[in-house]
């Protein structure tokens, strides 16, 4: 039995990260990360490339020297979350047991941790930007807040895709990622249909036809998952017993989120899956498994002028 449980744990490591991948909205942050040393655990290093601007050449002397420093920063994933399930051996059978427990974590992966870790990152990102913003003099270069309407929303998002490129230039990829909800305002403006196109948008391997703006892909998100700020339930707490997220309160929904495409570093790990036997779990007579997953996002300090939120006005 206890090759079996060993057998099945790598198969579902495996599988695990790649239908994460594959199943969230915000996978494209991920391909980000392929420079980041994965430590093992929750800590990563980030690299961080800075170098001195140009200066006089001098006939007699020549070039001024300049400086390039390469750095690395070190990080911890700050979310830490799983849970435990478990199957009753007689509802399965041996035999049967791995595509049941398939079943159980597919469901799981799709419905719940999907949804929380895309909600945490563009809740990070929105955060930031307001942050950004703040500690600019709310000049409006990093966030500012729009109530849209089918009259002006053409407008807006063009105005904060100008905002963007007036600062990282027109050489940089945009994604602009968008609640359904404001997509839907988007699409029954007046005209849209002249100005919305469509475009190809991979993330490794998968590729997939995305509507796009200016030849920049817009991403639609469930607007449930499109906050600036909330709450991670810790599973136990009376009324968090459900566990997931849930909007913070007094959190404002997310319009949109322009980033250029290498500004945000996500990174989510799935820790060794154990599998205990009926004749193992000592609680019952059943299969128990354990999800774990580490997960986190960053914005590097010489990338945030890549970065762009438009909040709800309330």
């Amino acid at each position: 039995m206890a090759i079996n449980t060993l057998q099945y744990a790598a198969l579902f490591q495996s599988w695990l990260d790649e239908a994460m991948v594959a199943s969230a909205t915000s996978n494209w942050m991920e391909t980000n990360s392929g420079k980041i040393i994965y430590i093992g655990g929750r800590e990563v290093k980030i690299p961080k490339l800075s170098m001195d601007g140009m200066g006089d050449y001098d006939p007699d002397n020549g070039y001024v020297q300049g400086a390039v420093t390469l750095e690395y920063q070190t990080k911890e994933m700050n979310q830490d979350r799983g849970r435990k399930f478990q199957i009753d051996r007689i509802q399965s059978d041996d035999t049967d047991f791995m595509a049941t427990a398939y079943n159980v974590i597919e469901q799981f992966q799709r419905t719940r941790v999907v949804p929380e870790i895309d909600a945490y990152r563009y809740a990070t990102i929105a955060a930031l930007s307001q942050a950004a913003e703040t500690a600019d003099g709310d000049n409006g270069r990093y966030a500012r807040s729009l109530t849209p309407t089918t009259s002006t929303i053409y407008t807006e998002l063009q105005a904060d895709i100008a905002t963007i490129q007036d600062d990282v230039g027109e050489d940089y990829p945009l994604v602009i990622t968008m609640s359904i909800a404001t997509g839907n305002i988007l699409n029954t403006a007046n005209d849209m249909t002249r100005f919305l196109d469509s475009a190809d948008f991979k993330v490794g391997n998968l590729q997939s036809k995305v509507k796009s703006i200016n030849s920049i892909p817009i991403i639609f998100v469930p607007s449930a998952r499109m906050y600036n700020s909330i709450t991670l339930n810790d599973g136990t707490t009376t009324g968090q017993t459900t566990g997931g997220f849930s909007a913070a309160t007094g959190a404002k929904k997310i319009n949109w989120l322009i980033t250029t495409r290498n500004a945000p570093i996500a990174l989510s790990k799935a820790d060794t899956v154990r599998i205990f036997d009926p004749m193992t779990n000592q609680k019952a007579n059943a299969w128990a498994f354990d999800y774990r997953r580490y997960h986190d996002i960053w914005i590097p300090d010489n990338r945030m002028s890549g970065v762009f939120a438009n909040i709800a006005a309330s």
